[in-house]
């Protein structure tokens, strides 16, 4: 555990790499094609995880009970949307995927403006009494890292794809496979390792104090990016697609803004708490949407 302690934030950018690079395999000209034959739900999309989210961020934590730290770890989330596994999340519940990976690529290049200048704000806005020399995400190196960690490896992911066709179907398995124990392996160690060995030093009481607020926010931001996308009439299924989109934030990505570019082990600690619940309220909010469609549905069709 010393040697993955001490290696933690090289093994985060390699799964973080490993994700966009999946991300990469999976792109076809089709999802590229999805940017004009629908820009109403990408710029729908897109302005709800750009701008909506942090504002919703803000209003939560804004009046909460937290450490400040704790706010600010919330907000580092809020412009950390999307990612692979919202993509996956949308193909198992049958959502518009290309329009899910069209948002997702999109998100990795604005984040590359977003997050530098975002979370600077979040610092001056949450953090007024502390020193500006204190605690500040570097602009250009924040630029360099998100790039390299995101961008390099989703084009990565399209190069081998383009050379090796369906091939790379094998390349995804074995990615599918390491990628969840990588993950596992950055999380339990953030969770249950001191300060010394990598971790957070993670307290119960901490993980408990978290958990309502996490929550609030990841089924808050779904209902938000659903709920959005009826007064622009947008279809069911690209309302459930941004949902998911919108919900479902990239922790992978928050830990690195968190733990390694402002060294702040206490704003690394809601997102970690974040990813004990995601997936299990991710899915559980997409499938009581869809029940009550269905329900609609058949109310609507006995009439």
């Amino acid at each position: 555990m010393s040697f993955i302690g001490q290696n933690i934030n090289l093994l985060l950018n390699v799964v973080l790499g490993m994700i966009m690079f999946g991300l990469g395999l999976s792109l076809k000209k089709h999802d590229f094609k999805v940017l004009f034959d629908q820009p109403r739900s990408l710029a729908v999309g897109l302005f709800s995880q750009m701008i909506l989210l942090p504002i919703l961020a803000y209003i939560l934590v804004s009046n909460a009970t937290l450490p400040v730290e704790f706010k600010v770890g919330i907000m580092i989330l809020s412009v950390c949307p999307g990612g692979i596994t919202s993509n996956l999340v949308s193909y198992f519940v049958k959502g518009n995927v290309a329009l899910s990976v069209s948002l997702t690529v999109s998100n990795a290049v604005l984040s590359l403006i977003s997050i530098p200048l975002l979370v600077n704000v979040f610092l001056w806005w949450l953090m007024p009494e502390k020193n500006s020399d204190f605690i500040a995400l570097p602009l250009f190196d924040t630029f360099v890292a998100i790039f390299l960690v995101t961008l390099v490896p989703a084009g990565l992911g399209m190069l081998v794809r383009t050379f090796l066709g369906k091939k790379i179907l094998q390349i995804q398995k074995v990615i599918n496979i390491i990628l969840p124990l990588l993950l596992l392996l950055v999380f339990a160690t953030k969770f249950l390792a001191g300060q010394d060995h990598g971790g957070t030093s993670m307290t119960a009481n901490e993980t408990m104090m978290l958990t309502p607020y996490v929550i609030a926010f990841n089924v808050l931001s779904m209902l938000m990016g659903f709920l959005i996308g009826i007064p622009f009439m947008l279809s069911f299924k690209n309302r459930i697609t941004m949902a998911i989109e919108v919900g479902l934030h990239n922790t992978a990505l928050g830990l690195l803004i968190a733990g390694q570019l402002l060294n702040n082990t206490e704003m690394e600690k809601p997102a970690l708490v974040y990813a004990l619940y995601s997936f299990a309220v991710t899915f559980g909010v997409s499938w009581l949407l869809i029940r009550l469609r269905l329900h609609r549905l058949k109310k609507r069709s006995k009439i």
